[in-house]
């Protein structure tokens, strides 16, 4: 029995999501013995599979190029990945969009809990989850058979590209005609993404209005920050769904973490507190935000940050 990982990519390059997960993984296989086996899954994917095949850690990379993996439709995935778990002991994949979507799918057709979210491999059997927006840890001990586990990146290192393991291809599971990709709407910065960036400066209900966010824009684009807001800021409009951080948003830990007239509410703190430095800019000295800071700054945020994009000329 080996332990399954999840490639997650966009047909061209592996999504660094996946990389921490691969770290994860080969903890756990650690524990058992065993050998980390990755999944591709996709269309004209060589060039991922090839990329799958250099991490550390990953013995074997099964390929399965096939149309109906074009798009991750958790149907598809399911219908390939459900069949493949009698030859292994866990499927693991990073807590992205794309495996909440069908790893709840798989663990149900194998009759068990899914194990989301983890931040420490304890032993074969046990690991570690935050509960409660982050305030407590669990230690989640299970007798499951197989394992189906989602990984928080943010609390695992990445994964170098120096291996080399065999690529083997398997047949495809088909189109089950269930779901349609229709089209995908995203959008589109150049600044670098929010769950991956090095800098985050985020605003919140403070900044008064959407039109004020120019002036977390100008401080962002000086320091190559990604810009990311509260969900006060978002449920009023200033910007939009995807720049959320937070509990019910994109989960950060930047080497750099600015929040600006941001309170500092519990779910923001779950998508944010593992950030290595921490700053906040806020006029109110009670906000519960300079509890988790590395750093504060009790100023009006407009005054503080033409001051700060002045300084960093």
């Amino acid at each position: 029995m080996s332990i399954l990982l999840y490639v997650e990519h966009d047909g061209q390059t592996v999504n660094e999501a996946t990389l921490k997960a691969a770290t994860a993984a080969s903890q756990l296989a650690a524990f058992n013995g065993q050998e980390v086996h990755a999944l591709v899954a996709g269309n004209n994917c060589n060039t991922v599979a090839e990329q799958a095949a250099k991490i550390d850690g990953v013995a074997k990379v099964i390929l399965v190029d096939d149309a109906a993996y074009a798009h991750p439709l958790a149907e598809n995935l399911t219908a390939l990945i459900n069949p493949m778990m009698g030859n292994y002991s866990a499927l693991i994949a990073a807590a992205t969009t794309s495996a909440k979507n069908f790893l709840p799918c798989v663990a149900a057709l194998q009759d068990v809990m899914q194990i989301s979210d983890i931040i420490e491999v304890k032993s074969a059997n046990a690991f570690a989850r935050p509960i409660y927006a982050g305030n407590a840890i669990q230690t989640l001990e299970t007798s499951d058979k197989v394992l189906v586990i989602t990984v928080r990146t943010t609390a695992f290192a990445t994964a170098e590209l120096t291996g080399s393991a065999e690529i083997t291809e398997a047949a495809a599971a088909g189109n089950t005609g269930k779901t349609e990709f229709v089209k995908a709407e995203l959008s589109k910065s150049e600044r670098p993404e929010l769950a991956s960036a090095k800098i985050v400066i985020s605003g919140g209900r403070g900044m008064g209005s959407g039109e004020n966010f120019a002036l977390i824009e100008k401080v962002a684009d000086k320091l190559g920050a990604a810009i990311g807001a509260s969900r006060a800021a978002v449920d009023a409009g200033y910007v939009p769904n995807d720049y959320q951080v937070g509990q019910t948003g994109k989960v950060v830990a930047p080497d750099l973490y600015i929040a600006v007239g941001i309170s500092g509410a519990i779910q923001h703190l779950a998508g944010m507190k593992d950030s290595k430095v921490i700053v906040a800019i806020n006029k109110d000295e009670d906000a519960p935000i300079f509890q988790v800071a590395d750093f504060g700054l009790v100023a009006d945020l407009f005054e503080a940050l033409p001051e700060l994009e002045a300084a960093l000329d």
